[in-house]
C-alpha cells in the first residue's frame, strides 16, 4: 500500500470548489473583511499544520517565524486597542475642561454658540449647549469666559 501525500489536480479542483461553496455559505449577507485578525492567523496556522506534507513537514525556522509574526500581530492589536482607549480618554478630558466655557459648534452650514452646561462621558463625549447635546467632535472653538 502506497501513501499519497500530494493532491492530484482533480482533487485540488474539487477542494477549491468545496472551499468556494463553503465560504459563500459562511459569508452570505456579510461585508468582506479587508484585514486579517489574530483569529484568522491562528486558523491559517492550524490549517497549515493539519495539512502539511508528512514527507516534508514545516521546518522549525518557518514555524518560529510564523509564531513571531503572530506575536507581533497580537501586540499591534493590543496597542491599537490601547490607543483607541487613550483617544477616548483625551476627548473626554477635553470635553470636561470645556464645562462652563463658551464654545462654537459646527452644525451643518451654521455655527451655534453657547455655554457648555453639561458633558456626557464615554467613547463619544457630548456637550450640552442651548438645551441640546452635540458631539464633542463638532466643537470648533472654546472661549474663556
Amino acid at each position: 500500500m502506497e501513501l499519497q501525500a500530494v493532491l492530484s489536480s482533480h482533487e485540488k479542483a474539487e477542494r477549491a470548489q468545496w472551499v468556494q461553496e463553503h465560504n459563500s455559505k459562511i459569508n452570505q449577507g456579510k461585508e468582506p473583511q479587508q484585514a486579517l485578525g489574530k483569529d484568522d492567523f491562528l486558523k491559517i496556522l492550524i490549517t497549515q499544520l493539519s495539512y502539511q506534507d508528512p514527507t516534508a513537514p514545516m521546518e522549525d525556522k518557518e514555524f518560529i517565524a510564523q509564531m513571531a509574526q503572530f506575536s507581533t500581530l497580537d501586540q499591534m492589536t493590543s496597542m491599537a486597542t490601547d490607543f483607541s482607549r487613550l483617544a477616548s480618554l483625551v476627548a473626554g478630558t477635553e470635553a470636561t475642561s470645556a464645562l462652563g466655557k463658551s464654545v462654537e459648534i459646527a452644525q451643518g452650514d451654521s455655527v451655534i454658540q453657547g455655554t457648555v452646561k453639561a458633558v456626557t462621558r464615554g467613547d463619544n463625549p457630548e456637550v450640552l449647549v442651548q438645551g441640546s447635546y452635540y458631539s464633542w467632535n463638532q466643537v470648533t472653538k472654546v472661549f474663556e469666559e
